[in-house]
């Protein structure tokens, strides 16, 4: 795999760390510290060249049951005033799981690609 590709995995590594980061004072940090840290964990393995074709299929699949799980029951966008805050904190955790699964289906994507060649 070319090293452009990897250094998205490390790139992405330190987003996630970034977002793991920012969950300090979220009251179930623990749960946003685990899917985070997990993705972080899968974007380091990816910017090594480690990371299994099974999975990041697998947790592309996990962060998008995952969002589906946590979508609100009426979605209000993203910023804070403009609905139901705990409405619009749902929504913006559905979306980062959204954007993870998305992630890992880019990796998933990239790594078939590699064995293709």
């Amino acid at each position: 795999m070319p090293n452009s590709f990897r250094f998205l995995g490390f790139l992405f590594m330190v987003l996630f760390l970034c977002a793991v980061f920012l969950q300090y004072n979220d009251p179930d940090a623990v749960t946003w510290y685990l899917a985070y840290g997990i993705g972080a964990f899968a974007s380091l393995l990816f910017g090594l060249g480690r990371l299994k074709l099974r999975w990041a299929v697998l947790l592309s699949g996990f962060y998008i049951v995952f969002s589906i799980i946590n979508w609100p029951e009426k979605f209000e966008g993203v910023v804070i005033g403009e609905g139901n805050i705990d409405a619009i904190e749902k929504g913006r955790e559905a979306l980062g799981l959204l954007i993870s699964a998305g992630i890992m289906g880019i990796y998933a994507l990239l790594i078939g690609k590699g064995k293709k060649d």
